[in-house]
């Protein structure tokens, strides 16, 4: 009778990493990635040692590390807190807790910005309430002539932005602090405004039942009854920041555009529509100040 190979032993790679997965099951939408995540962080070794070096031996010190990350994932903190990185267009970013962990979905509201704006203009960018300032790091490094202002209410927030614009070699985005548009009130008028604001609606029961989302900052996740607090006042507030013809491009809640719309109709913008993440999900609307 045929037998199963024996599993390798945790004080290996693999085995470490299918020991922190089993436990991680049932725990996690992504156990065996979370595993592998946390395993080569405390290892200091590359993703591909997984398959050239399966069975390299684990020093103990790494295993108590992991086991200690281990149990912080159990509770539920974002694997993001827990590498104190996390990859964002085509960079890394310092995710310190305090700071919102960045989205794919946000990636698309950058790609939607690149292709609605010249890319050889100087165009000058307003980046709202910046967090650790993927956006507006993403757009530096992808249009070295856009002069971009990044801006958060939060001290502690812009300067985990200046970190990593240091550690990317962007340091020429200005970073100010103040709550929307209080931020840049002696500033000209801008090409464009960006703004990812906290939009799930403050009942939403993915705040108390996402484990993840409990470690994260609340006044970055969501904003009034509705998740619309946000969103109004940056569009609402944005026609008296912006030049004729600027563009304002934010991204909503896969089903708040129809409450999205009629906000950039309300604030006088033309031309406006919504644009789907790679999940077909309404997430990006945009529009054109006359």
């Amino acid at each position: 009778m045929e037998t199963e190979p024996p599993s390798p032993p945790a004080t290996t790679l693999s085995g470490l990493v299918r020991v922190c997965a089993q436990r991680l099951a049932g725990r996690s939408e992504t156990p065996r990635l979370d595993a592998e995540l946390l395993v080569l962080h405390v290892t200091g070794l590359g993703r591909g040692a997984l398959y050239t070096e399966p069975d390299r031996r684990i020093p103990e010190a790494a295993r108590r590390e992991a086991e200690r990350l281990l149990e912080r994932r159990l509770r539920g903190e974002p694997v993001a807190y827990l590498l104190g990185t996390w990859g964002f267009w085509d960079f890394e970013l310092a995710t310190p807790r305090g700071v919102l962990v960045p989205r794919p979905e946000t990636e698309r509201l950058v790609e939607v910005v690149l292709a609605e704006l010249p890319a050889d203009a100087p165009l000058r960018v307003l980046d709202l309430g910046t967090g650790g300032g993927c956006i507006a790091l993403a757009l530096a490094r992808e249009r070295p002539h856009w002069k971009i202002v990044g801006t958060d209410a939060y001290p502690a927030a812009l300067e985990v932005a200046r970190a990593n614009a240091r550690r990317l070699g962007l340091e020429r985005i200005r970073w100010r602090q103040g709550g929307w548009y209080r931020a840049v009130a002696a500033e000209a008028p801008f090409d464009a405004i960006v703004c990812n604001p906290p939009y799930v609606p403050e009942d939403h029961p993915c705040l108390r039942e996402e484990p993840a989302l409990r470690h994260e900052p609340r006044a970055a996740l969501s904003a009034g009854p509705e998740g619309l607090d946000a969103l109004r006042a940056v569009i609402l507030g944005a026609p008296r920041h912006l030049r004729p013809g600027g563009l304002l491009a934010v991204e909503h809640g896969w089903n708040q555009a129809r409450r999205v719309r009629p906000l950039f109709a309300r604030a006088g913008f033309a031309d406006v529509r919504t644009e789907k993440d790679l999940g077909k999900r309404d997430r990006v609307t945009l529009g054109r100040l006359p």
